[in-house]
């Protein structure tokens, strides 16, 4: 929920008297719309209901689905002439200083407030996959890297410095988190999610949602629903799957983020389901959304989405028709802009093709909105805080022509604190996936007495390998090149480098930056196989002259093919992108020890090489603290502690693939293709090593609608302080239809220093164990199961049987949805 308005005092309540009853805070909010909306006309109610997207590039480099095709040809003041819904990404469009960004953003505000009949400001948005999409703002890890941590405390944290950094700069309304279940490793997008486990995904992003909007900041859930099972892995592809899927995979983690974290937004996917586009169904976006699930907030559109109800789906005639079909489905608010919603309703409601009815229903959603956000009220200043006590240091008001050299530089949004959690972040989402002994019997990492290092690979030395689709250097910067960066970024390499001052770390290539999803080939001309070969054999020399070589490989993040990772950019498989596989293999080849460190968007196929490595490092786009958490983690100064929340595959193909499967769907002798990965969902090494002592479920028996606590002792045998994460999965060896082996009910994080032994208590309730069954019915089934207490998806410690008592009982959307886990 947004932060309590303070309570006006009796002066300003005396003030109000003279303006219109809708704009007195006393009032109860549902009264002052009912109020407002009798004074409206057609046209003003219908200007709520869309955005403006002032400066949006229509070159062919946007940052949206065929942005170039759909922007430039808006008519901003006849948009604007009866007021405006939304204002659409004022700093995340092009590099704009933030207090600038700030000021042209209250001035555009100040416009509708002076300059419309009923002046009612707009509601701005700006994206925060990664932390605010703005010019120099912090640059977090992305939702994968979320998931990798298992923390959801600390992403509530991030989420909340998030937002207070939108607020302070006049924005309302982020659009994040997203909250997509990967399912397909080759698309594009599985960076922006948390995972592959809708429990993880739920509860991680349940706590971003929380954080978010305790900073007064409305969070907006993506996308609704089932966007990232799109075929073949390919962006804005057609959807099939069945029901059970959809109620048990794809949508608990929106139910989670709606009843249990209060979300107040939710933007509609592209896609279509079994047909049917998300914008215009009303199955989804009403009778599920809002009647079952007891949504009160606004339904938004992805952008472009409902005009593509007629350019894309094909399923409305005109641009008049697809208005009506997402306004009846519940889209209330059409972004980035009104191609829809504007004219083309306008024109359908007064030929009475729309019932004005859908008008004041989406519009009545809107303004409760708002009136929340506190833009209706008398005393609204469209002046943030930062911005207002820049102009008063410099005597200045907000329309003066020397307002902007008064506030310039003047707004920090990368601040010491935004770092720190940056680090903290990147810190716990690092994952060691191998570190076998070598011929000494040792671990090669942590890095310890060597005296030269190898660093291969072309992003070793650049910031792409650090960065997000959804970042702004990366999302918006790559457009402008000659722009900087905003935030320090700096490099694997540099981080090396700094981490072992004493050692000699060099420098090779190898191969080219990968630019683009997909793989060359045979065809290849000539020259560029020359100049690869010769890349290749200088990396090998430098390796074969090191004490150890560290190849870096991964992904460079871009939109629509302008990378390998991304909204977009979707793989034909999970091989590594370019001639990065034949660099390793030619460090490899040199006998030299090899550390592999993959930054990356999606994990890739690793099998390879699995026999080979000296190490393994994971890192999902960890941000612009990201290359000091892997130079700590080879280092040793820092024990890694991230879990993997997406299955590593041993081979490339066999996609898609995820850890929820059901016996038919694991090894076996029924098919030549083997789907077990080289490391699974949860897995992660650490420096330090852990018992798991006495393993309890005192009760042992459960009624459908009872509670148990399962408990677990983790002991820190090592030598040095640690974390380890425990994993509680649930096992039902018998339903009355198909179930995955095993899926996570709950987590904790385990801080531990050596020696110390802390005690694990979940506490279970059972409706955690209901399942959608033949019928469509969610149900809590008598009989027998197992909890299962482990380190990983496939490391399991302990199982405790549990005897489901009870008659076959039906559950809700009031069931619980999660497991309290306690650390004494």
């Amino acid at each position: 929920m947004t932060a309590e308005r303070p309570r006006p005092t009796a002066k300003e309540r005396a003030n109000a008297r003279t303006l219109p009853a809708w704009r007195d805070p006393d009032l109860d909010d549902a009264d002052r719309v009912t109020r407002l909306l009798a004074e409206m006309t057609l046209e003003e109610k219908i200007a709520q209901l869309y955005g403006v997207w002032v400066g949006a590039e229509v070159d062919g480099s946007g940052v949206a689905p065929h942005q170039h095709e759909m922007a430039g040809d808006e008519d901003i003041e006849a948009l604007t002439a009866h007021g405006l819904g939304q204002l659409t990404r004022s700093f995340g469009t092009r590099p704009v200083d933030p207090a600038l960004g700030a000021l042209a953003l209250a001035r555009a505000q100040q416009r509708l407030v002076s300059g419309t009949r009923l002046g009612i400001p707009a509601v701005a948005h700006e994206e925060c996959l990664a932390g605010f999409t703005a010019h120099g703002a912090t640059v977090y890890p992305v939702p994968l890297s979320w998931g990798a941590t298992f923390d959801p405390a600390l992403v509530r944290e991030a989420a909340t410095a998030i937002g207070t950094d939108l607020r302070s700069v006049g924005v309302h309304q982020g659009l994040a988190p997203v909250l997509d279940v990967a399912r397909d490793l080759r698309w594009g997008r599985v960076e922006e999610t948390i995972g592959e486990d809708p429990y993880l995904v739920g509860t991680v992003g349940a706590a971003y949602v929380r954080g978010l909007q305790s900073a007064g900041v409305i969070a907006t859930l993506k996308h609704f629903a089932g966007y990232s099972a799109s075929q073949g892995g390919r962006n804005l592809a057609p959807v099939q799957l069945g029901p059970r899927e959809l109620a048990d995979v794809l949508l608990p983690p929106f139910e989670m983020a709606v009843r249990d974290a209060g979300a107040r937004s939710v933007m509609h996917a592209y896609t279509t389901l079994d047909g049917v586009p998300s914008a215009a169904d009303p199955r989804l976006l009403t009778d599920l959304l809002r009647e079952d699930w007891q949504f009160d907030g606004t339904v938004v559109a992805d952008y472009f989405g409902v005009a593509f109800l007629e350019r894309l789906h094909r399923v409305a005639g005109s641009l008049g028709h697809a208005a009506h079909l997402a306004l009846n489905a519940g889209v209330d608010v059409e972004l980035p802009t009104g191609h829809c919603y504007a004219h083309p309703l306008l024109t359908a409601v007064e030929k009475g093709q729309v019932p004005e009815s859908l008008v004041d229903r989406a519009v009545t959603r809107v303004l409760l909105q708002k009136c929340s956000l506190g833009l209706l009220d008398g005393d609204y200043d469209p002046l943030p805080e930062r911005l207002a006590a820049l102009l008063n240091a410099g005597d200045e008001e907000l329309d003066s022509p020397t307002a902007p050299d008064a506030v310039e530089g003047g707004v920090d949004l990368d601040s010491a604190g935004n770092r720190d959690l940056a680090r903290r972040l990147a810190e716990q989402a690092v994952i060691l996936l191998a570190n076998p002994p070598a011929a000494d019997g040792r671990p090669t990492l942590p890095v310890t007495g060597i005296g030269s290092i190898a660093v291969l690979g072309p992003l070793a030395d650049d910031q792409a390998a650090l960065l997000g689709c959804y970042s702004f250097p990366a999302h918006v910067g790559q457009q402008h090149p000659d722009v900087p960066t905003g935030v320090p970024l700096p490099t694997v390499l540099q981080a090396v480098r700094r981490e072992f001052p004493a050692g000699t770390v060099r420098w090779e290539q190898g191969c080219p930056l990968p630019e683009h999803t997909g793989h060359e080939g045979a065809d290849d001309d000539g020259e560029r196989r020359a100049r690869s070969s010769r890349a290749l054999e200088a990396a090998a020399a430098l390796a074969a002259d090191s004490d150890l070589c560290v190849v870096v490989v991964g992904d460079k993040a871009g939109l629509f093919g302008r990378g390998t990772s991304g909204e977009g950019c979707d793989a034909p498989d999970l091989s590594l992108p370019g001639d990065q596989a034949a660099l390793l293999d030619a460090a490899l080849g040199t006998g030299t020890p090899v550390v592999l460190v993959v930054t990356s968007g999606r994990p890739y196929a690793l099998g390879r090489w699995a026999d080979r490595l000296a190490a393994v490092v994971q890192a999902f786009f960890p941000g612009e603290e990201g290359a000091g958490a892997i130079a700590g983690v080879l280092s040793g100064r820092i024990n890694p502690s991230g879990r993997l929340p997406v299955s590593v595959p041993r081979l490339p193909g066999g996609q898609p693939w995820t850890y929820l499967q059901p016996p038919l769907g694991l090894s076996n002798d029924t098919s030549s293709l083997d789907p077990t990965p080289l490391f699974p969902f949860g897995h992660g090494l650490s420096y330090t090593g852990f018992a798991w002592e006495d393993p309890r479920c005192p009760e042992q028996v459960i009624t459908t609608d009872g509670r148990v606590s399962a408990e677990v002792t983790i002991r820190n045998t090592g030598p040095r302080s640690g974390t380890e994460v425990v994993q509680l999965y649930l096992h039902d060896p018998l339903a009355t239809v198909s179930q995955p082996v095993r899926r996570l009910i709950g987590y904790a994080r385990v801080d531990l220093a050596p020696g110390q032994a802390r005690r694990v208590v979940f506490d279970i309730h059972a409706d955690v164990f209901s399942y959608t069954d033949g019928t469509g019915t969610r149900v809590v089934e008598p009989g027998d199961v197992e909890l299962h207490l482990g380190a990983s998806s496939s490391l399991i410690h302990h199982r405790l049987p549990l005897r489901v008592q009870g008659a076959l009982r039906a559950v809700g959307h009031d069931r619980v949805m999660t497991c309290n886990a306690f650390v004494h």
